[in-house]
């Protein structure tokens, strides 16, 4: 018989400094999102080859069995998101709240919305109220 190949096991831990820094940017571009109903976390392990981060949604179905309100997690994957820039990853947090939709019901905002031209404007916008001044 074969050896079946070993999967890796992808740990999860939560990113306090992802959180805070999420949060900050929920308070300026996107009020709609209940900040108490997401969470930012860091995994090692993915075998993801070219993903950075990913958002994960609450399914309207389970929200129904469990008896809650849409929750979100945002996933950064620390071997690549890590290692970027804090622009570039300001960037990569900005895309992540941007799949979360107005409604806020567990659903996801797709690439037609979440493009890097819409990105690039939002993090002018961020970068413009922190500062008070045109970026």
């Amino acid at each position: 018989m074969p050896r079946r190949k070993k999967r890796k096991v992808i740990g999860y831990e939560f990113a306090l400094d992802l959180q805070e820094r999420a949060e900050k940017i929920c308070r300026v571009l996107f009020p709609h999102i209940n900040r108490q109903y997401f969470k930012c976390f860091r995994s090692r392990g993915s075998s993801a080859r070219r993903t950075l981060a990913r958002c994960h949604g609450l399914a309207k179905i389970m929200q129904k069995t469990i008896g809650c309100s849409a929750h979100y997690a945002i996933e950064f994957i620390s071997e690549r998101f890590d290692e970027l820039t804090e622009q570039e990853q300001t960037k990569i947090i900005i895309h992540e709240l941007m799949h979360i939709p107005c409604n806020f019901g567990g659903g996801f905002r797709h690439h037609d919305h979440v493009s890097d031209r819409n990105v690039e404007k939002l993090y002018r916008n961020y970068k413009k109220v922190l500062t008070g001044a045109e970026v």
